[in-house]
């Protein structure tokens, strides 16, 4: 192989490296353990739970103060966080896929969100607090 062909390759694998970089910063992801310290000092955060109601209500339990949107639902409701615009909204789901693409709807109207990873399954994996009803 030669000289030139190296460093394009490497050239490459250093650009594959960074757009990979930029895609998960662009994911706006949040721990459950930042989240919940954040949530503890912070009251102007926003908790939106992008389950069904089904799930929300469920044994599973949901986040306290958490407001639900189901995100099936969210791109047409997204005014009713317009009194939220300037607040940070922390999205979760059941494991997290479905708050990512929450997260990203919010993000494209203007909203500064961030994806919960691992939703409240790891939430609760790492024991922190749940609301049953």
């Amino acid at each position: 192989m030669s000289t030139s062909t190296m460093i394009t390759l490497i050239g490459i694998v250093l650009l594959l490296s960074a757009l990979y970089v930029f895609a998960q910063n662009g994911k706006a992801l949040i721990s459950s353990s930042e989240a919940f310290k954040l949530l503890q000092s912070d009251s102007n955060i926003v908790v939106l739970d992008v389950r069904t109601p089904a799930e929300f209500n469920s044994e599973t339990g949901h986040l306290a103060h958490a407001l639900l949107i189901p995100v099936q639902e969210l791109e047409r409701r997204v005014d009713e966080l317009q009194m939220y615009k300037s607040n940070l909204i922390i999205v979760y789901c059941r494991t997290g896929h479905r708050s990512a693409n929450a997260a990203e709807i919010l993000q494209k109207h203007g909203y500064n969100a961030r994806n919960m990873e691992g939703g409240i399954t790891r939430w609760r994996a790492e024991q922190l607090p749940v609301v049953k009803e």
